[in-house]
């Protein structure tokens, strides 16, 4: 039986799901992006050569490599799954009745790979090619989507995210969003290598509005020995963190979460952009984070209530003491303060650790890496030229599934 556990940000990375650039972002357009969340359209061809290279420094690595595209597809090959993804995903209040009808007998009928395409890629109304005289259909024009792509897909790291022996399939707080985590929640019920595992479902596998009580893996980081660090940042809420906290706890699967105020900035949308791990007492960061935030200490309370301490010596130590470590040792972005401000954009600290002290990074973060090397880390370069454009790293456009403890 497959195993599933992720016991560390740093242990020996053994299993990780990625997703490659395809049809989702060869429909990203300037006058659409926005809408998707990203900052600039990619050249595709460009941007999946860069994700070969990184899956290829993954399993040099010793990591078993999943592609999302390919795992819903075979999630989708059992008809109860598929049904199960598209009666969440097309409905009579989201088309009409007609239109709903139509589109549904569409899929339907597609293979299972095309329909994992489409549903990841998006469907335009030339592409169903309707005579069904919906007045639905007849205010879109003919590039229009009648189900939106899902670029997004690309950061993997964000929809679900496996906390020692469990995971949480996240509700997200965009609505460009909302649809990847129907996707994963199907993978995790149906798809062969999880049905019969042994894991734990924390948060986020119900169909009720989760309201704000939304969280992102990049925001997440499995420090280790029991305990987890969560960034409250523009997409992860302090009600997100005490429900995952919550089921943490009454699972027994973690004994301590540090939630940590995040600045409210695009270029910290996440706490992974801007800290992250690279050995057992070292980290990465950029120096604007160490600026006087908000953190708790959360532990385990009486009746399965949550005992809330406010951390007052820097969330660091809070970090040092959950770990058992008298200090951290703590690399800064590279370059003077313009070439930082540059690298931390260019997701210079969103690096994936695969073992401990090595990690993966873009080439083009030239002077944090000299920081890094500098500090004992091993860094492997991937390219990252138009791959870097959807403002995500390694760590990012990673899902760990199994990973060593420290």
């Amino acid at each position: 039986m497959s195993r599933f556990y992720v016991g560390s940000e740093v242990g020996q990375l053994k299993k990780v799901l990625v997703h490659r650039p395809e049809l989702s972002l060869r429909r990203l357009t300037p006058s659409n992006c926005e809408d998707l969340l990203f900052d600039d359209v990619l050249r595709i061809e460009q941007a999946g050569a860069e994700h070969d290279a990184f899956q290829n420094v993954l399993r040099e690595q010793g990591a078993e490599v999943f592609v999302l595209r390919d795992v819903l597809a075979e999630t989708l090959a059992n008809p109860e799954a598929k049904a199960w993804v598209l009666d969440r995903q097309i409905n009579e209040f989201r088309y009409g009745p007609a239109l709903a009808r139509e589109v549904r007998a569409y899929f339907d009928d597609m293979s299972t790979s095309d329909l994992a395409s489409h549903l990841i890629g998006g469907l335009t109304v030339s592409e169903l090619n309707s005579n069904s005289g919906s007045p639905t259909l007849g205010m879109l024009t003919e590039t229009d989507f009648i189900l939106d792509p899902i670029p997004n897909h690309l950061f993997t790291r964000d929809t679900s995210c496996w906390v020692y022996g469990g995971v949480s399939v996240n509700p997200m707080a965009k609505p460009a969003r909302k649809r990847e985590t129907v996707h994963m929640r199907a993978i995790y019920k149906f798809h062969p290598m999880f049905k019969d595992a042994d894991f734990h479902t924390y948060y986020g596998d119900t169909d009720q509005n989760y309201d704000l009580g939304t969280i992102e893996g990049g925001d997440v980081l499995v420090i280790g020995r029991g305990a987890v660090l969560i960034g409250m940042s523009e997409r992860t809420t302090p009600q997100g963190v005490e429900s995952l906290t919550r089921s943490l706890f009454k699972t027994g699967q973690a004994t301590k979460v540090i939630a940590l105020e995040l600045p409210k900035a695009r270029s910290c949308m996440h706490l992974d952009t801007v800290f992250t791990h690279m050995d057992i007492d070292c980290f990465t960061y950029y120096p604007d984070i160490m600026k006087g935030n908000n953190c708790w200490e959360l532990t385990p309370g009486d009746n399965e209530d949550i005992a809330f301490t406010q951390v007052t010596d820097g969330f660091t130590n809070s970090i040092a003491r959950a770990l058992d470590l008298d200090t951290l040792r703590m690399i800064p972005t590279g370059g003077d303060v313009f070439e930082a401000e540059r690298e931390q954009w260019n997701d210079a600290n969103n690096v994936l650790a695969v073992k401990p002290g090595t990690v993966v990074t873009y080439e083009r973060n030239v002077y944090t890496i000299e920081n890094m090397q500098k500090a004992g880390i091993e860094v492997l370069t991937i390219p990252g030229e138009d791959l870097g454009r959807g403002r995500g790293g390694a760590r990012c456009m990673s899902c760990p599934m199994e990973r060593d403890d420290i």
